[in-house]
């Protein structure tokens, strides 16, 4: 189960001047033993405990940023500071400014347990860019430098895991709505893809309601696993939500969507919650009456 809130990633993104609403996108592929999949729409709160089920103990966090936390000059607070307002146990690494300049990578690297990241992540505010990396260890400080050099050289779409030693999952987030996520657990696809269902359709639930919040299930990853089976990319949009039912439009693409491009006219699959007896079905669009 699920809770969706009204101020999730469908609801407080959209598309354009008119306001349209935001598109679930989802795409995968493995590449050298680990699973890099590109999504939206999730905020890092709203999907830290699916990418955390398979990490390490260690997590890093090596780039964030926020608006949530500023000093009396308008200057973001260090992710430091953050963790400590937060209450987490946490260690801090400077990063050398050879390093820090570099795509996904910030001045400092907080060292925290798996299980501090919800609270790190928990109440009103939220980062327009987070990224994080777990490690089978805590990390020496000659590490840390080792992997603030690797994710600062890494290319666009070149995937991290295989460069880092024990690592098992890496995430990075934006606007508090893309993704991109890598995994060498090869259920992650599937889950990642349950858990966005879910929260689109939570997001139209609470839209269409008086509710500021409601728990649903999501989807089993079996269904969701064959999905990504027949295409490894995919687009939803919200076909109708009532306070009983809500439905999700899915259709395959032939490559992983991007801003501005219309959904596709077409539809291959219907995924069906009803919040009332928690129940999900996925059929193909031309199986339902």
């Amino acid at each position: 189960m699920i809770k969706v809130e009204r101020n999730g990633a469908f609801n407080v993104n959209s598309v354009g001047i008119k306001g349209l609403p935001f598109p679930l996108s989802f795409s995968v592929r493995e590449v050298d033993g680990s699973w890099q999949i590109s999504a939206s729409a999730a905020q890092a709160s709203e999907l830290i405990d699916v990418l955390l089920r398979s990490a390490n103990d260690t997590v890093l966090v090596v780039d964030l940023a926020t608006n949530s936390f500023l000093h009396e000059d308008f200057q973001e607070w260090q992710p430091s500071l953050i963790a400590a307002e937060q209450g987490v146990d946490f260690t801090v690494h400077r990063v050398e400014a050879w390093a820090s300049s570099g795509p996904g990578l910030g001045e400092e690297i907080l060292v925290m347990h798996r299980n501090s990241l919800p609270r790190f992540l928990d109440g009103n505010w939220s980062p327009y860019e987070l990224s994080l990396v777990d490690v089978p260890t805590v990390p020496a400080p000659a590490q840390l430098d080792e992997i603030a050099l690797v994710i600062g050289t890494a290319d666009l779409d070149e995937p991290v895991l295989p460069r880092i030693t024990g690592s098992r999952f890496w995430y990075s987030g934006h606007d508090d709505c893309y993704l991109a996520a890598e995994s060498t657990d090869a259920t992650m696809p599937a889950s990642v893809l349950s858990r966005l269902l879910a929260l689109q359709a939570g997001s139209a639930l609470v839209s269409t309601g008086a509710t500021s919040s409601v728990t649903i299930p999501e989807p089993d990853i079996a269904t969701t696993g064959q999905l990504i089976l027949e295409s490894p990319h995919w687009i939803g949009v919200v076909g109708a939500a009532s306070g009983t039912l809500a439905t999700i439009h899915l259709s395959a693409m032939p490559q992983r969507w991007r801003l501005g491009q219309k959904p596709p006219s077409h539809v291959d699959y219907t995924a069906t919650l009803d919040p009332v007896r928690g129940t999900w079905q996925v059929a193909r669009a031309s199986a339902r009456r």
